[in-house]
């Protein structure tokens, strides 16, 4: 992890924290995080990717890690995120570069593509597929439900309040890693669900605990929160919306959110063909939500495997 460089660029009256390894001139490459995550959830893929050739950036999104908060958060969007990636982008003077994410950064990756398509080289994807945004998509589910849980005002603030920040970033953590959507029994919240006892999943060390609990710390839990779970949501007006770019979407067989109403479906059917003109899927055999830090190689190769081919075909 010597080789990485960290910066502090100016965006948008935010200071971004920016991560970033390889001096590769035949392409660069953006990673966006989700939660509870920060740029070093993409560290073993960064430093295989600078190895194979390419410029790898990763920042801590606004609100996370060592970058600030948004000035006002009421106002945070997912816009914030594709707004600052642009920015990111020209403050490097990059021009075009593949885009990366997972989780929740997925989504800002597939608004650039289909807002911005000639700034991205292509898109991969872990875990999630572009579909069109419904506010209706989840209401089957139960009370319980922890995005339910989390967008209800004050809930997850005195859930969270009976730990400490290591505490609450390790239940996370192992809740997001099981097969299982995260559904709190009623009169139960949503930490209840992890065992005091239950070990961090073993691919996370010591050092790696330590890592993510200082940045959370840091930022705290309100802020990195704030967009995907108790943020306003904007209209989504694109017509005929069709990601044009090519797309990698890499799919662990164990993702929690795998389970969520229809997504499995929608992958497996070829509908999400519907939205994308050139996809690869891969499915990842025993992969979690966190496959890019429990199986790094496997995922490292498909990722670089499909920067070759994109690269050479431009």
């Amino acid at each position: 992890m010597e080789q990485m460089q960290h910066k502090y660029i100016d965006v948008r009256g935010v200071k971004l924290h920016v991560a970033e390894i390889g001096t590769g001139s035949s392409s660069v490459v953006v990673f966006l995080h989700g939660f509870p995550e920060i740029w070093y959830s993409w560290r073993h893929q960064m430093i295989a990717i600078a190895g194979a050739g390419y410029r790898a950036i990763a920042p801590d999104l606004r609100g996370y890690g060592l970058s600030q908060h948004h000035p006002d958060p009421e106002k945070a969007s997912f816009n914030d995120y594709v707004d600052d990636t642009l920015a990111i982008l020209d403050s490097f003077h990059i021009d075009k570069a593949f885009l990366i994410g997972k989780d929740f950064g997925s989504w800002p990756v597939y608004l650039l593509s289909l807002l911005h398509p000639t700034r991205i080289l292509g898109v991969v994807s872990l875990g999630v597929p572009f579909f069109i945004p419904r506010p209706q998509r989840y209401q089957q589910l139960p009370e319980g439900f922890y995005i339910f849980r989390w967008k209800e005002p004050g809930r997850a603030e005195a859930d969270f309040r009976r730990f400490d920040i290591k505490t609450i970033w390790r239940n996370i953590y192992i809740l997001f890693s099981r097969s299982e959507i995260p559904i709190a029994d009623k009169g139960k919240e949503i930490m209840d669900l992890v065992n005091p006892s239950t070990p961090l999943p073993t691919w996370l060390n010591d050092e790696d605990f330590t890592t993510y609990a200082k940045a959370y710390e840091q930022s705290g839990f309100s802020s990195p929160m704030q967009v995907p779970y108790k943020g306003r949501r904007e209209d989504f007006t694109i017509e005929n919306p069709k990601v044009e770019v090519p797309v990698l979407l890499i799919v662990g067989e164990k993702d929690y959110f795998q389970k969520f109403p229809g997504i499995e479906e929608y992958i497996t059917s070829g509908k999400v063909r519907d939205y994308v003109a050139e996809l690869d899927i891969n499915f990842l055999r025993d992969g979690t939500h966190f496959m890019q830090e429990q199986f790094p190689d496997k995922v490292n190769q498909l990722i670089i495997d499909f920067l070759d081919k994109h690269v050479k075909s431009n």
